[in-house]
C-alpha cells in the first residue's frame, strides 16, 4: 500500500480514532480538524496541521506521521515510522525537547511548546504553538505521546 492510502489500513485507522480521543479527553477541547473529508482517519493524514506521535518504547520510534509531517521532514511513511522521536530535533535541542516530553506526561499535555527541529536533509526548522498530549486508551493505559502544529519556519 502507498503512503497517500496509508490511512485505509486497519492500524492506522485505530491510531487515528486514538490520537483524536486521547486529544480530546486529556486536553479537554475539540480535536482542530477542518477538512473532515469522508472519514476522520483521511482528514487526519491529509491535514494541513503536521501530527506526528511515537510509541512508549525506551527509545520511543514514530508511529504515525500524517502528510504534512512527512513533507515538512522530508520522509515518507516508511522512512518515518522507523526513525526514532529524538531524531527529529538537533543533538543540542534534545535535552529541551525530552523535558516538554516529561512535562506534558505528567501534566497530560502542554501547548504552547517551541523547538527547533532538522529534517531529513539536515535542514533546521523552527515549529511554533505546538500541543503535546500523552496517548492513552480509554481505560487510561499510556499507549504513547503526540503533537500537533502548524507554524513553523525554515533557519538559515
Amino acid at each position: 500500500m502507498s503512503s497517500n492510502s496509508i490511512w485505509q489500513e486497519p492500524s492506522t485507522i485505530k491510531h487515528s480514532h486514538l490520537l483524536v480521543e486521547s486529544y480530546q479527553r486529556i486536553c479537554g477541547k475539540k480535536f482542530p480538524l477542518n477538512n473532515l473529508i469522508t472519514s476522520l482517519p483521511e482528514a487526519l493524514y491529509t491535514s494541513e496541521y503536521v501530527i506526528v506521535s511515537h510509541g512508549i518504547e525506551n527509545d520511543p520510534v514514530f508511529n504515525y506521521a500524517n502528510q504534512a509531517a512527512q513533507r515538512l521532514w522530508g520522509m515518507n511513511w516508511e522512512t518515518f515510522t522507523q526513525l526514532p522521536s529524538r531524531s527529529s530535533a538537533r543533538e543540542d535541542k534534545v535535552e529541551k525537547r525530552d523535558a516538554a516530553l516529561k512535562e506534558a506526561f505528567r501534566k497530560g499535555y502542554i501547548s504552547g511548546y517551541e523547538g527547533i527541529r532538522i529534517d531529513a536533509t539536515g535542514k533546521e526548522f523552527y515549529i511554533r504553538n505546538v500541543t503535546l498530549w500523552n496517548i492513552a486508551d480509554a481505560a487510561g493505559v499510556q499507549q504513547g505521546q503526540a503533537a500537533i502544529f502548524n507554524t513553523w519556519e525554515y533557519l538559515s
